[in-house]
């Protein structure tokens, strides 16, 4: 006698959730594309099309190639307006290509030390650190601390002890180029394999954004989709424009993120239309929605990445990782400069 799939009953859900629930429980058939084939993305409530959409793009990214870049490439990631998503960017985007294989450098150059907290590592008062390197002439080998999380993500943390550093870094030799010469020792040496450099920079343009920048071959400015967002950018590009012609000829700005997008309202939608409009090659097709996963992750000591890599948040760092690495394997002069 042939038997018939058993009937699944949802107590207390409306029709339109009924069927989004027997969708993600319903065997796939040889003629759908997926799952969520036999629901039309008119059926659905605009949150179950949207949960959809996200595992769709979670999926098809599991079945992505992230492409290793030819040498190492080293991001300053800043903005000196805060609440932008910097550190947030910074933490997500590392760990995504470091669970897909590549050996990644989280550099915390500010003095909160969020990107520490975020990724798990040490980072309390006296913890050898950015600090010592920047200061001390430690080699940086010696303060790297490897992610709990993720055996390819090592991060060297900041304590409270940077704060002061942008003063103390005034009368030191050669102020400008003292991470270049210290991640470039790395780099001849331990660090020689690593894929990905990141530097978390602080909201400023002062000597430990300037310092990231001297090293950098590429700048990554993450932009809130709000009202103030290019507010200051003016002043962010024209930086980067001075690093470029008096101490890194190498330097650009190859990456814009568009973060805290919120598509159902015209502001946020605006904003992404006229960032596009101004830097139309920089700016990546993947924007990062508005998250409670995202937000709460570092409580947890964690990146989104590893605490809900089913969330939006996750899902949305993890394909701008993938528009990165991509982008990135098209270059023609990669990598960290001498």
């Amino acid at each position: 006698m042939e038997s018939s799939s058993p009937t699944v009953v949802h107590p207390g859900l409306s029709g339109a959730e009924r069927a989004s629930a027997d969708a993600l429980t319903a065997p796939v058939s040889r003629e759908t594309r997926d799952a969520f084939d036999a629901l039309g993305d008119d059926e659905g409530s605009p949150l179950a099309n949207e949960l959809i959409a996200t595992e769709r793009l979670r999926q098809e990214l599991e079945a992505s190639d992230f492409p290793r870049p030819r040498q190492t490439r080293v991001f300053a990631v800043s903005n000196q307006k805060g609440g932008v998503g910097k550190t947030t960017s910074t933490v997500n985007i590392a760990a995504a290509l470091a669970k897909r294989g590549a050996n990644v450098l989280v550099i915390d150059a500010d003095p909160q030390g969020n990107a520490s907290t975020a990724l798990g590592v040490d980072h309390h008062s006296g913890t050898p650190s950015i600090y010592d390197v920047l200061l001390d002439d430690t080699p940086m080998a010696q303060v790297a601390q490897r992610c709990p999380d993720i055996a390819t993500l090592w991060c060297v943390p900041a304590t409270i002890d940077l704060a002061g550093a942008d003063i103390e870094l005034v009368s030191v030799v050669r102020r400008e180029f003292r991470l270049h010469d210290a991640l470039v020792e790395l780099l001849d040496g331990p660090g020689k394999r690593l894929d990905y450099v990141f530097i978390d920079c602080p909201p400023s343009l002062g000597l430990l954004t300037l310092n990231a920048m001297v090293v950098a071959h590429e700048v990554l400015i993450p932009i809130q989709c709000e009202y103030y967002a290019l507010e200051g950018l003016t002043q962010l590009i024209k930086t980067v424009e001075m690093v470029r012609r008096h101490l890194n000829k190498t330097l650009e700005v190859s990456t814009i993120v568009l973060t805290m997008f919120d598509g159902r309202t015209n502001l946020a939608r605006e904003v992404a239309q006229e960032v596009r409009t101004h830097f139309p090659a920089q700016t990546l097709a993947q924007t990062v929605p508005r998250s409670v996963r995202v937000s709460e992750a570092p409580s947890h000591g964690q990146t989104v990445i590893t605490h809900d890599p089913h969330s939006s948040g996750a899902v949305a760092y993890t394909a701008v990782a993938r528009e990165i690495a991509v982008r990135g394997a098209a270059r023609p002069d990669e990598g960290v400069h001498q």
